[in-house]
């Protein structure tokens, strides 16, 4: 299959990320669907490969081109979507329009599964003499926690160079941030809300909260930078409390996303919330929980030669470094890591999601001269 034939399947199938929600319907929520049409094409190509199963319903797929090159590669690409809500396009039905492919999933990333699929398929077809030897690998949970490529990174996988999948027009990541999400909540005592005098409202104690974390966002961005991906950012993108209008809330919480830059932590980027507020002495407790942390992509050594071949064999390109987290970041401290694909990040996760289909058939002939001309 080509490219866009294998793209089309793909979008088809769904494989919402349900992202800790449990209102998602269950004919479109898992990864299990993508999971078992990858396995149908990998048995078709006669090639090894296994499940990695990480959680219920949940595999990895790693599969293995094997070669007489003492080179080898790592091909990854996250299997998941994020939900379809408020989306203006039908997410499952692939359509094609003006040389684009409209659906949940096309830019980010089964754009990336089908190209690298479709550069594998040719590797065992052709069987050129001096390929490297590629590992691919479908991870789960790229969307929430990251658990498919965590799991997949335990296996003991050993290559020479990565490329992760992800939307970058064809240019090269060499750093990204990172990102910490972590909830903050207050408490309170219920009471009627026609007496609040006898009751503590803990949205009233997270307002306060809210005014210093504001503050803080301020501060953190004016105290460092890194040259290429700029400043640390801090933003609260939830906040539920409190059970009807006539009861005085006895719980608030607020959902915190920060983007780390290479060198920082996510411990110590919540401990050091953790100390401002405590700082402000509100004279309430305020209840942390870390809910996911993926590391920051630190940059790759620029005299790296396998960076320089992929970036010879893209021909003109950049070297870019973005504000968005990837799977690079778990695997670089392994396997020295770039992310790489078909798409614009513009693109990734609206309400009209499409990718430009000659963007997704030139990436797979990329990768495919990447890996033959060892």
């Amino acid at each position: 299959m080509s490219p866009t034939e294998l793209l089309r399947e793909l979008v088809r199938r769904p494989s919402v990320n349900p992202m800790g929600r449990t209102n998602i319907p269950a004919d479109i929520t898992g990864e299990h669907r993508v999971t078992a049409y990858l396995e149908e094409q990998l048995k078709s190509l006669g090639v090894e490969f296994r499940r990695q199963p990480v959680a219920p319903n949940r595999d990895n797929l790693i599969a293995f081109f094997r070669s007489n090159s003492p080179t080898t590669y790592l091909w990854e690409a996250h299997q998941d979507t994020v939900p379809i809500d408020g989306m203006t396009v039908e997410p499952f039905d692939a359509a094609i329009r003006d040389g684009r492919m409209f659906g949940r999933g096309s830019c980010d990333v089964k754009a990336g599964i089908a190209c690298m699929l479709a550069a594998f398929a040719r590797l065992v077809r052709e069987k050129p003499a001096d390929a490297a030897n590629v590992i691919l690998a479908f991870t789960v949970d790229e969307e929430h926690t990251f658990l498919g490529v965590q799991e997949l990174m335990k296996s003991g996988l050993k290559a020479d160079f990565a490329v992760v999948a992800e939307p970058t027009l064809l240019n090269i990541v060499t750093a990204h941030k990172g990102v910490a999400r972590w909830q903050l909540e207050t408490t309170g005592r219920a009471c009627h809300s026609s007496r609040p005098d006898e009751g503590i409202s803990a949205v009233y104690r997270m307002a306060k909260v809210l005014n210093a974390l504001e503050e803080y966002a301020v501060q953190l961005q004016a105290s460092k930078s890194d040259p290429r991906l700029g400043p640390p950012t801090f933003s609260v993108g939830m906040i539920a409390g409190g059970v009807s209008p006539n009861t005085v809330p006895d719980s608030c919480t607020i959902q915190i996303d920060r983007r780390l830059l290479p060198g920082e932590s996510a411990p110590d980027a919540i401990a050091d919330v953790t100390r401002f507020l405590d700082a402000k002495a509100f004279g309430f407790p305020i209840l942390a929980k870390p809910n996911l942390a993926c590391g920051a992509l630190a940059p790759i050594a620029a005299d790296n030669p396998h960076l320089k071949r992929l970036g010879d064999t893209i021909g003109p390109h950049e070297k870019i470094a973005v504000p968005f987290g990837t799977d690079a970041s778990t695997i670089a401290p392994t396997i020295p890591a770039v992310v790489f694909g078909p798409g614009d990040i513009a693109q990734a996760h609206t309400k009209d999601e499409w990718i430009e289909l000659a963007q997704v058939e030139r990436a797979a002939d990329i990768l495919f001269r990447f890996a033959r001309g060892h």
